[in-house]
């Protein structure tokens, strides 16, 4: 049998929907990109919704909207994709690095308060695999020394903080969406950042398309003029209408996703329950996951992934820590000694496959084989 670790489910709606975007002539940024702006807004319950074409664009707007400078610093955990300290060395600001919970794998919020400085401007929580960081907790210290939050949700979605979905945090300035191929929504390409600060939403909507005073796409329309003007020094980050109309489809369709890779993460739960050679995810009691990772935790990782992929079953690591990535090492000097949670993490973790369209049969095929390599 062969397992791929991530298969997108799409079916004849998005097939579909994605050809009524391309029939109706715009291909680009147009009407359906503004609807699916309005639905997801609705969805998370949030006042505003901007859609971009990657979660990394996102973080970088939203990052400019909160008017990051040179030599600013933000505090980000070591454990994430590049893209989370990334958008930061876009403005000569500094990625200042936090070490994670063994348990959950998210930032460290104990860690946080000695990492300020007078040049700390914001901090970037990643909910990692879809499970909601200590968010009131981490709100109290950014209160306290006046920071920006800003949430890097490119897992989080449908997942929810004491009952409130994310992207609707009241205390959270900007809350950055992924929606690339192997995401809970997936357009291929995607992403979307939601706020409730309407300055910042604006700011946001003129840098996605070169600074252009107003929705560029409007000006092709019959209420459109030929006439614009260039306000701010802006990206190319817009979306597409045949990515918003696949993204319709696919939100309607979320807590059914989720729910599927809810009952695959509660059986794998149960298979290895007893287990002693294997850690299980932790989700905290006032939080609800969004099941897009299943990490499990394991000695002799690097032998068990060679074996698995012998055996058909695709599996991934999350993720290389960002301190042991030679450009920011070098550039930046981190200490491999300062994040000894996120190495000892990063030895033992193992994302095994979880998406809603694997069969029983698949399933139960992965947990033999975990089983049998690690038993």
């Amino acid at each position: 049998m062969q397992i791929p670790f991530h298969r997108t489910h799409t079916t004849d709606e998005e097939i579909n929907a994605a050809t009524e975007a391309i029939k109706s002539g715009w291909v680009t940024m147009g009407p359906k990109t503004v609807a699916f702006e309005k639905e997801f807004k609705d969805y998370i319950g949030s006042q505003e919704a901007v859609s971009v074409n990657s979660a990394t664009a996102a973080l970088h707007l939203a990052l400019k909207a909160i008017g990051l400078q040179r030599d600013d610093e933000v505090i980000v955990p070591t454990n994430t994709f590049v893209a989370t300290a990334e958008v930061v060395t876009y403005f000569d600001a500094i990625p200042v690095l936090c070490d994670i919970e063994e348990d959950t794998h998210n930032i460290d919020v104990s860690k946080i308060e000695a990492l300020i400085t007078e040049k700390t401007r914001a901090i970037i929580p990643v909910h990692f695999a879809g499970q909601p960081c200590d968010m009131y907790e981490i709100y109290e210290i950014a209160q306290r020394h006046n920071l920006k939050v800003i949430e890097d949700a490119a897992h989080a979605i449908p997942s929810s903080y004491k009952g409130v979905k994310i992207g609707n945090l009241r205390k959270s300035d900007v809350t950055c969406f992924s929606f690339y191929a192997t995401k809970t929504l997936s357009t291929g390409e995607g992403g979307m950042a939601t706020t409730n600060n309407a300055a910042y939403a604006k700011n946001m909507r003129i840098n996605r398309l070169h600074g252009i005073s107003r929705d560029a796409w409007d000006r092709y329309t019959t209420k459109g003029a030929w006439y614009y003007e260039i306000v701010d020094n802006g990206c190319k980050y817009n979306t597409t209408d045949i990515n918003a109309a696949i993204g319709m489809v696919q939100l309607k369709k979320q807590e059914m996703l989720r729910e599927k890779r809810a009952k695959i993460a509660q059986t794998y739960n149960a298979a290895f329950r007893d287990n002693k050679n294997i850690t299980l995810p932790f989700v905290k009691d006032d939080r609800e996951s969004s099941w897009h990772l299943y990490v499990i935790k394991i000695a002799n990782r690097d032998e068990v992934i060679e074996q698995l992929k012998e055996r058909g079953v695709g599996c991934s690591v999350h993720f290389i820590p960002i301190h042991k990535h030679p450009y920011y090492k070098e550039r930046y000097a981190y200490e491999n000694e300062a994040y000894p949670v996120a190495n000892a993490v990063f030895e033992r973790s193992l994302s095994l496959p979880i998406y809603p369209d694997m069969l029983d049969e698949e399933v139960a095929y992965v947990i033999e084989q975990v089983s049998e390599l690690v038993g």
